[in-house]
């Protein structure tokens, strides 16, 4: 990976050049403007700060070894034995180190982690952890408390701009260096340009390329595009873990049915009433997410309805414990604690994305990336339950560390100005509404819980003619953030960890170590799955 020496100064535009751009307003975004404090920083931001991050909607909590006789190798041992084979055992090492003082740091900007009467934070226990290392914030509003307490700091940090309303549209560059990004306001044409000596991409992940996802509307990939439109490497990409337990009742979002209910003894049922995963599994409910998912996904695909039962174990407390959840089932009519709730897996975390060094660092000179968008090789395959948000924060820090050491002093926050005038609307037209309800199906379809050859070239060919429909960079982005998903699924002749290969079932050892794609690779695979058979008739199919 290419190593930045030095930062580029681009030219001023608009009467000024910013220190840092970060795109994205979730947890991994604030969290390194906050770090990076008092640099002059701008956060641009698809919804309201705070609001459209996935980070807010997280439920487990944030996992860290801070309990006695736990540590942070054991919390290491227990992320690489769910990583399957592919985590960068240094990455994973340095990330549990940090966690104690991120949540220290957490602390510090008034995040109400649950806690004992001897003032002692209170732990629990999600699936594939050996330990109860999980700190959460009133059973299921940890994301929700984080995100509330990091918000707050920002809009009390004067070297922070945040401009919210504004869709990333592609990175700017000079030679191999970034300068920038272009951005849209949402439901406008208008393009805006931020010059930048350094962009951090913190765009969250890619749950809404999917017809079914616990994730929120922003989540649909476009900073893993602009990346890898600008040439950036992105590893990892195929591997999408599927929430086992969301919600089934029609709802888009899929409310999530939070991984600590299984941890409190909740168990799963089919329409029979039979515990299917104690055949499955020694962990039985508490499995890795990939195995509780794929057993949820066989039992519906041969007629089964699947269902957590809460009842014994958690029953009357539930409304106390899982306030988030609980709300969610209320809304749908049905009462946790004296009925089954009905499940079904969800597209839930990303654990591919842009490829990062220890630092941030992405292939592309100027270009950093945390969170969700990012690929550091801490997940692996299969990312253990609440190390997303632990990362997030573990690498900000680290982005915020490794830009002010170069940068190493403030300037006096003078800011490029923007021109955030109203224009015309442009809300997406009848075919742009169908590239994206062709692209929800048809991942849902054919890049899911089960894949195989057949479906994901047909779906690389639809995608490679839904290229000519987009009008606008939003929804090309998304096309393409879908294309090196599939792309990437179809190269991995394998089965490991979040991606499952019916056709290739079985895990290949010479397999066990990560992927790296660029655009233009991508792009060669939708050639040739175009003039596939699967390819043709998938485009006769949809009648493209």
């Amino acid at each position: 990976m290419t190593q930045v020496s030095s930062l580029l100064a681009p030219a001023v535009v608009n009467g000024g050049v910013d220190d840092v751009v970060i795109l994205g307003g979730g947890l991994a975004g604030l969290f390194c403007a906050l770090k990076l404090a008092p640099r002059p920083v701008t956060i641009v931001t698809n919804a309201p700060i705070g609001g459209g991050a996935s980070s807010a909607w997280a439920q487990g909590g944030i996992a860290a070894a801070v309990a006695d006789g736990d540590t942070a190798e054991k919390h290491a041992l227990d992320t690489l034995e769910a990583g399957d084979g592919i985590c960068v055992k240094a990455i994973v090492e340095g990330m549990t180190s940090d966690a104690a003082d991120r949540i220290r740091d957490l602390l510090s900007y008034g995040v109400p982690f649950d806690k004992d009467l001897a003032g002692k934070l209170e732990l629990s226990r999600e699936a594939a952890h050996s330990e109860n290392r999980v700190v959460r914030v009133r059973g299921d509003m940890a994301g929700k408390a984080i995100m509330e307490a990091l918000v707050t700091a920002a809009r009390n940090t004067p070297s922070i701009r945040v401009i919210e309303g504004y869709i990333g549209c592609e990175l700017l560059r000079d030679g191999r260096y970034v300068t920038g990004i272009t951005a849209r306001r949402r439901g406008g044409t208008q393009r805006i340009t931020i010059p930048a000596k350094a962009v951090v991409l913190a765009s969250g992940g890619v749950g809404h390329l999917y017809r079914t996802t616990t994730n929120p509307i922003e989540a649909n990939g476009h900073g893993l595009a602009i990346a890898a439109s600008a040439g950036a490497l992105i590893s990892d990409a195929e591997f999408v873990q599927f929430h086992p337990t969301a919600l089934n009742v029609a709802l888009d979002p899929a409310p999530l049915a939070s991984e600590a209910l299984r941890g409190e003894g909740a168990i799963l049922v089919n329409s029979k009433g039979e515990r299917f995963m104690e055949a499955l599994h020694p962990l039985k409910e508490l499995a890795p997410r990939d195995v509780v998912a794929r057993a949820i996904h066989s039992e519906i695909a041969r007629g089964e309805s699947v269902y957590m039962d809460t009842r014994s174990a958690i029953g009357a407390k539930f409304p106390e414990h899982f306030p988030t959840v609980y709300a969610a089932c209320e809304a749908a009519g049905i009462d946790p604690v004296t009925q089954l709730l009905p499940i079904s897996p969800a597209a839930h975390y990303h654990m591919g994305g842009v490829l990062t060094d220890a630092s941030g660092r992405t292939s592309v000179d100027n270009l950093w990336a945390c969170g969700e968008v990012a690929s550091t090789g801490a997940h692996g395959a299969n990312r253990l339950a609440s190390n997303s948000l632990l990362e997030a924060v573990v690498f900000a820090a680290r982005i915020a560390e490794d830009i002010s050491g170069l940068m190493p002093h403030p300037r006096v926050h003078h800011w490029a100005e923007i021109d955030d005038s109203e224009d015309q609307d442009s809300r997406r037209n009848p075919q742009e509404r169908a590239v994206v309800d062709l692209i929800r199906n048809n991942m849902s379809k054919h890049v899911g819980v089960v894949r195989d050859r057949d479906g994901l070239q047909a779906v690389l060919a639809l995608l490679g003619q839904a290229d000519a429909m987009c009008r606008r960079a939003s929804i090309r982005n998304m096309v393409t953030a879908a294309k090196v998903i599939t792309g990437s699924a179809l190269l991995r002749e394998e089965s490991r960890g979040g991606h499952f290969r019916s056709d290739f079932p079985i895990k290949n050892p010479e397999l066990a170590k990560r992927s790296t794609v660029t655009i233009k690779q991508i792009n060669e695979l939708v050639k040739e799955a175009q003039a596939s058979e699967a390819g043709q008739a998938a485009i006769k199919a949809e009648g493209l």
